[in-house]
């Protein structure tokens, strides 16, 4: 990375169906704010109207690797067998070209990692749902996953959830509307 105090970075990670997502788009929403999202990159196939670009940088397993090898990621995971995501450094940088503070929606060890990586220019948040019940209940209402895929992401989210001290925040998202609010404190309170 070129300059460590251009922007900051708002990190968003929490368990599949906590909700983050959705405190993501409300808080881009929020122009005074002045965030942009930062898009990840995957490995994975795109989903039904997602968009390369937009949604995420689709890449094949050997692109993805080869941009490992090159070192060109703040941070990376293998999530699940042969799904890589990452971080480019390039998108960050492209932010900051902008004038602006990068958001991200990510999962919890690449969070961590950004802000290990850059632990005052950081403010990492963690989405929790109200009961992992509550999470398996949002995931079926998604009608995206297999209910073998709910069973994984679900017990995934036990040991995500167990991260959550270690980030700088917690966000229980019981209510949307509180959610969305408290969330909005944190970042218009730390960006200023």
């Amino acid at each position: 990375m070129t300059d460590k105090k251009q922007g900051k970075l708002i990190v968003f990670s929490a368990p599949s169906g906590s909700g983050k997502t959705t405190i993501v788009r409300y808080l881009l929403a929020q122009k005074d704010l002045d965030l942009e999202f930062s898009i990840s990159a995957t490995s994975r196939a795109p989903r039904e109207n997602e968009v390369d670009g937009e949604d995420y940088y689709f890449m094949d397993l050997k692109e993805f690797k080869s941009h490992i090898k090159n070192d060109d990621f703040l941070e990376w995971e293998e999530v699940y067998r042969d799904n890589f995501y990452g971080t480019l450094n390039s998108e960050v940088e492209r932010i900051w070209a902008m004038g602006k503070h990068v958001v991200f929606d990510i999962d919890v060890v690449g969070g961590l990692d950004i802000k290990r990586i850059y632990p005052e220019q950081t403010l990492a948040v963690f989405v929790e749902p109200p009961s992992i019940e509550e999470l398996k209940i949002r995931l079926k209402k998604r009608k995206t996953e297999s209910e073998d895929r709910i069973a994984t992401r679900v017990a995934k989210a036990s040991i995500e959830m167990a991260t959550a001290p270690q980030f700088d925040h917690i966000i229980v998202n019981e209510d949307l509307d509180t959610a969305l609010g408290e969330a909005y404190e944190l970042v218009k309170n730390f960006i200023k």
